[in-house]
């Protein structure tokens, strides 16, 4: 079997999923438990805050546990604009966002909320330029994905940051969930106010994630409740998926500082093969995330060529995950200006490190004999 469809999920470390089950077995109580059996729980989330708090070189009173990226992208920008709604109504965000930024910005414009959604070039790059243009004196905040998920453009998250810092009134969020582990950020140095994180990104377990919330910043709270994560995301918290991220990021940044280049090196290496093939189409910027790769066969229904690599045990995507079963071209790249014929068709082929050159090798070989196949048929 050959996996390339890292970004719509990972598969868990053996090591994390260990994690979970003890866990899980040991550490059941709930961590607001006055017991022993509470205490210990209590302590666990405690070391699993400071330790995430030391990976991304922030504080431990500035990570906030969540479900995931969908919610820690709508803890953001709902909690933004709700909070700080006196000082303006106005937000920024690019027209290739992940769907639950886009939704969510969709939402707030239905009750009252003013939405910038800024354009980008045919790469899906957004410049620090575009997003002063956009700003008025009613924005109060402005969220740009660091990483796409479709095409694995990086955007110049610590330019538009070091921009922001002009404007004291501007919150600033950054879906991080497709870069960590893979592409790094420096959070304090790009000046971002609210990044979100997701486990199952970074081979951990579905069903966790991370907010970090810079000290000064303030948002309203999305869930009500029993006062847990500083009253901003109520809820018994999930300590074993809690602890499974956490050891899920110390390895995989522990990969990204071992074995920099090994994602470059598959990168390189499928888009030589994929522009060697007569019909295939490169979307994705030549300089882009190493671990995505998105290309197109106009005329070619993307769904057939999937399972027709299906039938190999190879396993790639159409485009986010949240998305593929929707038929339509793909929104973002329509938002970059691709034809409807090769939007329509697009393929997201996303690496792990656990991926291998030989892999990659098989899967070229594979798409061209099956490209070959179907076009012959649909003669």
């Amino acid at each position: 079997m050959i996996y390339f469809d890292n970004s719509a999920t990972t598969k868990p470390y053996p090591d994390v999923l260990a994690s979970y089950t003890e866990a899980a077995q040991t550490y059941f109580a709930n961590p607001s438990s006055l017991h022993r059996l509470g205490g210990s729980a209590e302590q666990l989330l405690t070391a699993c805050r400071k330790q995430a708090a030391q990976l991304l070189h922030v504080g431990e009173d500035e990570i906030l546990f969540t479900s995931g990226g969908t919610e820690g992208n709508n803890l953001a920008i709902k909690g933004t604009a709700y909070r700080n709604r006196r000082w303006g109504n106005h937000i920024i965000t690019t027209t290739v966002e992940h769907p639950s930024v886009l939704e969510t910005c969709a939402e707030l414009e239905a009750q009252g909320f003013k939405v910038t959604y800024v354009d980008v070039d045919m790469y899906g790059y957004v410049t620090a330029d575009k997003i002063k243009a956009a700003i008025t004196d009613e924005t109060i905040l402005v969220s740009v994905m660091h990483v796409n998920n479709e095409l694995g453009t990086i955007q110049p998250i610590k330019t538009i940051g070091k921009l922001l810092t002009q404007y004291p009134k501007i919150t600033y969020h950054v879906d991080h969930v497709q870069g960590a582990g893979k592409v790094a950020l420096d959070l304090k140095e790009s000046h971002i106010d609210l990044c979100t994180l997701s486990a199952h990104k970074f081979h951990g377990v579905k069903g966790s994630g991370l907010l970090y919330k810079a000290k000064h910043v303030h948002i309203a709270a999305q869930l009500s409740g029993g006062g847990q994560e500083q009253a901003l995301r109520s809820g018994t918290e999930n300590l074993p998926g809690i602890t499974a991220m956490v050891k899920a990021l110390r390895l995989a940044m522990e990969e990204l500082r071992n074995h920099p280049a090994k994602l470059f090196e598959l990168r390189q290496k499928l888009w030589t093969g994929l522009e060697k093939i007569d019909g295939v189409i490169l979307h994705s910027p030549p300089s882009g995330a190493p671990h995505i790769v998105n290309f197109s066969v106009p005329g070619l229904k993307p769904e057939v060529l999937v399972h027709a690599l299906g039938e190999k045990e190879i396993y790639v995507s159409t485009k986010s995950a949240c998305s593929s079963k929707n038929s339509d071209a793909s929104a973002v790249l329509t938002a970059c200006g691709v034809p409807a014929a090769q939007a329509e068709s697009a393929i997201r082929v996303s690496f792990s490190y656990d991926n291998t050159q030989e892999e990659v090798v098989y899967f070229l070989q594979v798409l061209e004999e099956t490209l070959t196949h179907l076009q012959k048929v649909m003669r």
